[in-house]
């Protein structure tokens, strides 16, 4: 794949992939990189929403490479969509092998989030934010 990573936009995790995040074939569980990329667009949504919010769905989430263990993770999160308390957050995740440059797409996703209030509600996300999905 001759793709780049996203120019000009920051990460918004960076974390190694570790042993006891391995199948029985020694590539990094599916479901790890899944909560890793779950957490990146938490942060997006949290930062969007300016307060608590909670994932309500992933779509289209597609694993294109193996992770190995020692591996750079790192996740990109570009916001798609704000609704009146929904996100829809594209997140990336792309690996650096430990002792190289070259750096891979593994996996792909769109998650959605909702605003929440104290009570755990849906909630406006922030209607005074003048923020406008990226593109």
């Amino acid at each position: 794949m001759s793709e780049q990573p996203p120019a000009g936009v920051e990460p918004v995790i960076r974390t190694i992939a570790m042993p006891a995040d391995t199948n029985p074939s020694g590539d990094i569980f599916g479901g790890w990189l899944m909560a890793q990329m779950d957490l990146a667009a938490g942060n997006v949504a949290a930062r969007v929403a300016r307060g608590r919010s909670a994932t309500i769905a992933v779509d289209e989430i597609k694993f294109h490479k193996p992770v190995k263990v020692g591996d750079e993770v790192t996740l990109y999160g570009k916001l798609l969509e704000v609704g009146r308390s929904s996100m829809k957050i594209e997140v990336i995740a792309w690996r650096r092998q430990r002792f190289g440059e070259f750096s891979e797409r593994v996996t792909s996703a769109n998650f959605t989030f909702v605003a929440l209030d104290a009570d755990g509600r849906p909630r406006p996300v922030a209607p005074d934010l003048p923020l406008k999905p990226e593109g």
